[in-house]
C-alpha cells in the first residue's frame, strides 16, 4: 500500500510537470486559500483546474453555470474558455468568502464576465435564464440530485454537466462506508446518472472524481 501511494504521488508529479504551469493568479489563489480558509482541499487545484479549463475551451460555451464557488478557482478556469461575449454565473451559499473570491476574480480580469450569486442554489437556480452550455456541480453533496433535476431542463441539447467529488475519497465503492450518510448521497447520484437514458456519461478518476455528462 505504501508503494502504491508513492507511485500515485510520482504519477501526479509527472502529470503536473508535463502540463501547462499554473499561472500566478491561480497560484496565489491556491496559496491564500490554504493559508486563510477552512477545508482548502475543496479547492479544484492546478491539475483539475487545467482539465476544467481545457474542457471549457473545447466547448467554447456562451453561458456557464457553476454551483459552489468556494474561493473562485474553478470559476476562473471555466470562464477562461468562454466564447466571445460569454458569461459565467456562479453560486456560493457562504457569504463570508464572497469578497475573497471576488478579489481573485478581479485579479484574473474576469469580473465583468463572472456573475456572482450568494445564497441557496436551490432558490437561485430557478431565477436564472437558460440555456446553459456547461454546468459545473460542486455544491452541497446532499443536494446533487436536486441540482441535477433543476438544471437539466436549462442545459441545451449537447450541453455538458460536470459533477465533482463523485468518488468521495474513494468511499463510494468500499463496503465499509455503505452506511455513511454523505457517501450515500454520492452513490445515489452516480446510480441516477448511470441510469438516465437522456444522457451519455463518463466518470473520470481525476482527484476526487469528475462525472462528465452530455445531454443527448
Amino acid at each position: 500500500m505504501i508503494q502504491n501511494k508513492e507511485n500515485s504521488g510520482r504519477k501526479e508529479e509527472y502529470i503536473i510537470s508535463h502540463s501547462s504551469p499554473e499561472d500566478p493568479v491561480l497560484a496565489g489563489l491556491s496559496r491564500e486559500t490554504h493559508l486563510k480558509m477552512l477545508n482548502p482541499k475543496m479547492l479544484s487545484g492546478h491539475y483539475q483546474g487545467r482539465l476544467l479549463e481545457m474542457i471549457s475551451h473545447m466547448i467554447s460555451p456562451s453561458r456557464i453555470l457553476e454551483i459552489g464557488t468556494y474561493t473562485g478557482y474553478s470559476a476562473i478556469c471555466l470562464a477562461r474558455g468562454l466564447g466571445e461575449a460569454g458569461e459565467l454565473h456562479t453560486i456560493e451559499i457562504n457569504d463570508e468568502i464572497r469578497d475573497f473570491a471576488a478579489e481573485f476574480i478581479r485579479k484574473a480580469g474576469l469580473e465583468k464576465i463572472i456573475i456572482m450569486h450568494t445564497g441557496d442554489a436551490l432558490e437561485i437556480i430557478p431565477t436564472l435564464i437558460g440555456p446553459f452550455d456547461l454546468v459545473f456541480i460542486d455544491g452541497e453533496k446532499s443536494e446533487y440530485i436536486k441540482y441535477y433535476d433543476l438544471v437539466f431542463p436549462m442545459v441545451r441539447k449537447g450541453g455538458i454537466i460536470i459533477a465533482d467529488n463523485v468518488l468521495w475519497d474513494e468511499k463510494v465503492y468500499k463496503e465499509e462506508f455503505i452506511n455513511d450518510e454523505y457517501t450515500g448521497y454520492l452513490v445515489d447520484f452516480n446510480k441516477m446518472v448511470a441510469k438516465d437514458t437522456r444522457v451519455d456519461n463518463l466518470l473520470l478518476p481525476v482527484r476526487d472524481g469528475l462525472m462528465l455528462i452530455r445531454k443527448k
